[in-house]
């Protein structure tokens, strides 16, 4: 699922090389792109307008942020950003890969959006973000982030005391529906094709949850519109004003394959890059942050690891710096140009 957001007023992309190009205009591509300009970095944020929470009407479970529409957060993230010199272009990536390095040796990387235009950079981050993929049942994705959630800690809240239902996907929605059964006395598992042992079985008996192992075929809507419950495929309605979703979800890798980052597939979770300490990666140059490499993570989490990111980077750019200085005091060039 990728809903875009409302158009803004777009920088113009920088001319020459800058410090960092930052894939990705949500919490971690922001806050790794305020911690750089604040660090006096050139920095250009690549923004596609399409973040995973755009059809939430609120972000949970962050402090002194908490009910704050996520539009409203990134609004605030892009002025915040460009108050220290900062970038943010609206814009697709369409290819990032190596360039030919500095005079001096230096990394170099060339990104290139949709429209044609290209910028020089010499470090990247990359916050794409993910997409949620959610099963393939008529009426289920019209209802994402409101009636039909994947977070307790992101909507549980919105939705206590409210008949809900767990669509499963597989064994993560086992784990799933415990979260969701703290929320409310109502709750139902579809298990929808898949595996439930019979020791889960007996443990959501116990806890008073229903399951229902015919497949679900579609879901239903009352009279104004709202997720009224799910229909199966034996005809049978089961009213339900809330569906649960553990949807696999994918990192939005596309664009950057020239990078040659790589990815891992996360059992029960999906697939994202893989990263390490601060967000670097294998690749000499690029870092990756949010939940483009940490698939769970909330609002919060993501812009902290946005802001390890973009800190290490200030950091790995500071030696880089130190190096061509000293390279251009060798050759007899005191200013130690860096090219």
């Amino acid at each position: 699922m990728a809903v875009a957001t409302p158009p803004y007023a777009s920088d113009a992309l920088a001319e020459g090389t800058v410090d960092a190009v930052v894939i990705g205009g949500g919490a971690a591509g922001l806050n790794g792109a305020l911690i750089l300009a604040r660090s006096r970095r050139s920095v250009v944020v690549i923004d596609s307008g399409c973040p995973r929470n755009a059809p939430a009407e609120a972000v949970h479970g962050f402090i002194a942020l908490d009910g704050t529409p996520p539009s409203e957060i990134l609004r605030r993230g892009r002025e915040q950003v460009r108050q220290y010199g900062g970038r943010v272009v609206f814009g697709e990536v369409v290819s990032a890969e190596s360039a030919a390095p500095s005079a001096d040796g230096d990394l170099r990387f060339t990104v290139t959006l949709a429209d044609g235009r290209s910028i020089t950079a010499c470090r990247i981050l990359v916050a794409t973000g993910l997409t949620d993929v959610l099963p393939q049942v008529p009426g289920l994705a019209e209802h994402w982030g409101h009636s039909v959630v994947h977070c307790p800690y992101c909507h549980g809240w919105e939705v206590r005391d409210e008949p809900i239902g767990i669509l499963a996907t597989g064994p993560a929605s086992i784990g799933h529906a415990f979260l969701f059964r703290q929320l409310t006395e109502d709750l139902t598992y579809f298990t929808h094709g898949t595996d439930l042992d019979e020791d889960s079985r007996a443990r959501f008996a116990a806890r008073g949850i229903r399951v229902i192992d015919t497949p679900v075929t579609e879901v239903v809507n009352d009279t104004d519109g709202a997720l009224a419950g799910v229909r199966l495929a034996d005809g049978q309605v089961v009213a339900r004003r809330v569906v649960a979703v553990a949807a696999p979800m994918q990192a939005r890798t596309q664009g950057l394959e020239g990078l040659g980052l790589p990815v891992q597939d996360l059992p029960n979770m999906g697939r994202g890059f893989a990263s390490g300490m601060a967000g670097t990666t294998e690749v000499p140059g690029v870092w990756v942050a949010g939940n483009a490499t940490d698939l769970v993570a909330q609002v919060g989490a993501s812009a902290a690891a946005g802001a390890l990111a973009g800190a290490d980077i200030n950091r790995m750019l500071a030696t880089a710096d130190t190096d061509a200085a000293l390279q251009g005091i060798a050759e007899g060039s005191p200013k130690g140009a860096t090219g």
